[in-house]
């Protein structure tokens, strides 16, 4: 199948750090002729699908390549309230400036953010309303990034209840539905290492920096990287990918692209360069494999 001028309906899932991938897949889709018309996004794949929706993929792109493990601390507002250490402020500020104040009924492209409501425990698609908003509420990490509240609504990232989100797209009339999948098999060979972070460089010494120029609190006991947040990434990790799984079998999209659920941990955005081209390589496989079609797929 020859996908020049083919209508798509853009999924892009959760997964932290992983889902610079999803600007690779984007890149690699344009390139092949994809009309991509519709993106539902979760977290991070709606943080990067409302950069593109915004026409501010490339102003996105090299925000993110701007990112070192440094100056990382730089977008960490800490925060004591309850429900997250980080405020997130400074994140969407950032965001802002590239995509400007939009409101996502005024997008060229349809555009669905989902988030999760803990109050009803149901997801909540956004379509209508300030951009920004929406995103904030998509990527709302429990434990990391403050939830976002609505009157009654807590909301918080969608990835606790729908990682890869596929219904969103049902109504859109487009010819095909692909979806990037960041909770893929694990790739273990021919893989590059992690590189290592800077000598002296931890995120909790990080954020104990942060915590004495504001003057705030840190507990007595200092969080080990491998310690509680380790912990914590890796079993909201094992569950998005498990509920993936379940959604991908349960509303299987036209095509499905997978990013190794061990191509970087779910914070490493320092790792943009490297996720960006894999998300291009992964894009030409299954590009290859549709126009080879369904026979040699």
């Amino acid at each position: 199948m020859d996908v020049n001028g083919r209508t798509v309906s853009l999924v892009l899932g959760s997964g932290g750090a992983r889902g610079m991938a999803h600007i690779g897949v984007i890149y690699e889709l344009l390139a092949a002729g994809c009309d991509i018309r519709a993106i539902s996004g979760c977290s991070v794949g709606a943080l990067v699908g409302g950069a593109y929706a915004a026409g501010k993929l490339e102003e996105f792109e090299a925000w993110m390549r701007s990112i070192t493990a440094f100056n990382m601390i730089s977008l960490m507002d800490l925060t004591w309230r309850s429900g997250g250490l980080i405020a997130g402020d400074k994140v969407i500020e950032g965001l802002t400036r590239i995509i400007g104040n939009r409101d996502i009924e005024t997008l060229p492209v349809a555009f669905t953010a989902v988030a999760a409501n803990l109050t009803l425990e149901k997801e909540v698609w956004i379509r209508s309303g300030p951009l920004s908003e929406a995103i904030r509420a998509s990527i709302s990490l429990p434990m990391i990034l403050t939830p976002v509240v609505r009157g009654d609504a807590v909301l918080v990232d969608g990835g606790v209840l729908n990682p890869v989100p596929i219904a969103p797209t049902f109504g859109d009339g487009t010819d095909l539905t692909i979806a990037v999948n960041l909770g893929g098999l694990p790739v273990y060979t021919s893989r590059r290492k992690k590189p290592a972070k800077p000598a002296g460089f931890s995120y909790s010494q990080s954020l104990k920096q942060l915590s004495d120029l504001l003057g705030l609190p840190m507990p007595a006991k200092p969080v080990s990287d491998t310690g509680l947040f380790d912990v914590a990434n890796r079993a909201f990790d094992s569950m998005q990918n498990s509920i993936a799984r379940q959604k991908l079998a349960s509303y299987p999209p036209d095509h499905t692209i997978e990013i190794p659920r061990n191509a970087c941990g779910m914070l490493d955005f320092d790792r943009a360069a490297e996720m960006i081209e894999l998300g291009r390589k992964e894009a030409r496989h299954c590009l290859e494999q549709i126009a080879r079609g369904p026979a040699d797929a």
